[in-house]
């Protein structure tokens, strides 16, 4: 709004009044203020009656854009000082006690002991100075347990520290070492296979045993190779040669022939 800062209270009244919006495009958060202060100046803020400077501060909140506090923060500066300046602090900052070499230390601490509680972490730091006179310990012996996990949080402390979870096999039972349960009834079948041996080069067959848990009925078959293919139609066989129900069926380490017995045993 070019020279918006020179028109006189009747015109700034009038243009209130109106239902135009007006902006004031500033470049910066610098010139904005510049305005500001330009306009105080020029209007003599500080000489104003009551009503006065109410009509200014509405003038200056419409045009800029400002909220009524924001620009009662500004007239206040202008005020207190004469001029309105763009403050540039950092705030209020905490001294950092705790350096990173502190960090690195606790996070050693920690791996050493695999990262236990914040009391018990904090006793060790506390003994490491106190009663093992290591110095490198001085900041952290009277560390409090909070600010140990707040220190844990820190990505420095997290670079230093690398856990890693070994993963876990899934146990699949397929293999059972369990002792069959006939409670003094016969159908409970136990089966070995036996490697007849190699003559000459030439593969020998596999001999394959049944035994009856109770009545120790047993009936014997032999098989070229250890596969479902060959086993499967010879346990069908040697099944049926037995004269009772088969009731359950105990393999060595449930191998291929459980598979076709299971099968047999549904049926």
């Amino acid at each position: 709004m070019n020279n918006g800062e020179h028109l006189s209270l009747e015109q700034i009244q009038a243009f209130l009044e109106g239902n135009e919006e007006v902006g004031f495009k500033a470049q910066n958060r610098k010139e904005l203020y510049e305005w500001t202060q330009r306009t105080l100046c020029v209007q003599g803020y500080m000489t104003l009656h009551r009503s006065g400077k109410g009509l200014l501060k509405q003038y200056i909140s419409k045009v800029t854009g400002l909220s009524r506090a924001q620009a009662t923060r500004l007239i206040a500066l202008y005020v207190a000082s004469g001029s309105i300046a763009v403050r540039r602090g950092r705030g209020k900052r905490f001294t950092v006690y705790y350096t990173p070499a502190d960090v690195a230390l606790l996070a050693e601490v920690d791996e050493a002991h695999e990262t236990l509680s914040g009391p018990a972490t904090r006793k060790l730091v506390y003994r490491a100075y106190y009663e093992f006179a290591d110095d490198r310990y001085e900041r952290l012996a009277d560390i409090s347990s909070a600010h140990i996990y707040n220190l844990r949080k820190l990505r420095s402390y997290r670079e230093h520290v690398m856990v890693f979870t070994k993963t876990r096999a899934t146990p699949v039972s397929i293999g059972e070492r369990r002792k069959p349960e006939p409670g003094g009834r016969p159908g409970y079948l136990r089966v070995d296979t036996v490697h007849q041996g190699d003559l000459d080069g030439v593969k020998g067959v596999y001999h394959i045993n049944l035994v009856d848990e109770v009545t120790q009925w047993e009936v014997i078959g032999a098989v070229e190779r250890i596969s479902e293919s060959y086993l499967e139609p010879l346990l069908q066989r040697l099944l049926k040669q037995f004269p009772f129900f088969i009731r359950g069926f105990h393999s060595d380490n449930g191998r291929p022939e459980a598979k076709a017995n299971a099968d047999l045993i549904r049926g």
